[in-house]
């Protein structure tokens, strides 16, 4: 006789596990076998999916609300439909998506059906994917052109500070009288120092004399 599961999956932003939870209940599962985690935004790992999966034998049923609980992204959930449905040989059912459930139609055409939809769903999702990168590269041009600087903040340093690098430079003051002087902590000092070698090294390559 086959066993039905049902698995809920909440990110720590949704944390409510009930609208999930009461379709599963109407789908008649009882709830010893609904599989229940939480997750962060980094941190995936699924120890109530794994539970679940150890229990699952062929022609067992796997029911989810939503097709994006077997995982984060449509290369994952692919992998999931394959190693639930090929491997373990399993039915999944998602119940809002009515043409992936594979104990309606287990012939060459229920298959059809649910690999095309699950190949649009990838297609669509990658779409959306490169959209956004194109839009959050258009965003950040547009922002350069307004003037918006990006990354870490410069270092502020005094008008003086190449006059006090070189007292620095000949034992005139010490270390910490410099970064005193320049209102800065020793390891902002020394990146300080670091960064102004460096820029010089540059302009002295290209014949650049360093005020």
């Amino acid at each position: 006789m086959k066993n039905v599961y049902g698995y809920v999956r909440v990110s720590t932003r949704e944390q409510n596990v009930e609208r999930q939870l009461i379709s599963l209940e109407k789908a008649g599962i009882p709830p010893a076998n609904i599989f229940i985690d939480r997750q962060s935004g980094k941190d995936f790992h699924r120890p109530a999916y794994q539970r679940m999966i150890k229990k699952l034998t062929a022609g067992d049923v796997v029911v989810t609300k939503s097709i994006d609980r077997l995982g984060r992204n449509y290369e994952e959930i692919k992998e999931q439909w394959r190693m639930l449905t090929k491997e373990l040989g399993a039915d999944i059912i998602i119940q809002d998506m009515p043409l992936l459930d594979t104990t309606k139609s287990r012939d060459l055409l229920g298959n059809f059906i649910s690999d095309i939809v699950l190949q649009l769903l990838s297609f669509v999702a990658e779409n959306e994917r490169n959209n956004i990168r194109t839009r959050q590269a258009e965003g950040i041009e547009a922002a350069r052109k307004r003037g918006v600087k990006f990354g870490k903040p410069a270092i502020p340093v005094p008008e003086n500070f190449s006059d006090l690098y070189r007292s620095w430079e000949q034992g005139s003051i010490t270390i910490n009288e410099f970064a005193r002087l320049c209102n800065m902590g020793r390891s902002t000092m020394y990146k300080c120092i670091g960064e102004y070698k460096r820029a010089a090294d540059i302009m002295a390559k290209r014949g650049i004399r360093k005020k």
